[in-house]
């Protein structure tokens, strides 16, 4: 029988690990604009978070079911849980001009192989909605996601019954791609449909333009 040579390689520590060129560097960061500071999630977050939300409405659409302070603390355990898994970077999103806290939103299944990412879990205190709030969460992470991570796509998806949340996706510029049927079963025992949309790097420009012409006319 032949034989051959087998030769082991060391392995290289951790620390000795270069990145490739343009690679994804997913980690805690402070994104802040004109009128909205989004900073990473801590679990010292929590009492702002259970302060603004508490209105059963921000929960209509989602996965959850929210009636008390320790179910907020479950959904921040779980974002923070899945940030060590280096798939989720979640934020609590902050007013500048006074430095309160009014809601929270993410990046999640981040694929650093496939350069993607999603943006959502997404929630803001009524009190701030319909407001440059959100256009300017979206701004600053669509800004980092393809100019930062170098993403080629980034995606977004909602509750098929959530008509605001869709025509919103659609005001900012994205391409609504379909509906996953009984994709989620949600807390309460519901399954929901889910439709996706997305934005791809060669849409970026243009969706970018959108959202800043949108900022300077509120």
């Amino acid at each position: 029988m032949g034989s051959y040579l087998f030769r082991a390689r060391r392995a290289r520590p951790l620390t000795q690990v270069v990145l490739p060129l343009n690679a994804m560097k997913v980690e805690p960061v402070v994104l802040e604009g004109e009128f909205v500071r989004l900073e990473p999630m801590r679990v010292d977050h929590l009492p702002a978070l259970v302060e603004v939300g508490m209105d059963e409405s921000i929960w209509k659409w989602t996965n959850n079911i929210v009636n008390d302070a320790s179910d907020i603390e479950r959904y921040v355990r779980e974002a923070l849980a899945m940030q060590m898994l280096g798939t989720s970077v979640p934020f609590v999103t902050i007013e500048k001009e006074t430095g309160t806290v009014v809601g929270s939103t993410r990046f999640g299944n981040i694929d650093t192989a496939n350069k993607k990412a999603e943006i959502g879990w997404t929630w803001i205190n009524p009190k701030w909605q319909r407001t440059v709030i959100n256009t300017e969460a979206k701004l600053l992470m669509l800004t980092h996601a393809f100019e930062t991570w170098n993403c080629i796509r980034v995606e977004l998806k909602t509750d098929a019954n959530n008509d605001r949340s869709r025509n919103a996706m659609l005001r900012i510029g994205c391409t609504e791609e379909g509906t996953l049927r009984n994709h989620m079963i949600t807390e309460s025992g519901r399954f929901r449909d889910s439709v996706y949309f997305s934005i791809i790097q060669t849409e970026w420009e243009s969706v970018k333009q959108n959202l800043t012409s949108k900022l300077a006319a509120k």
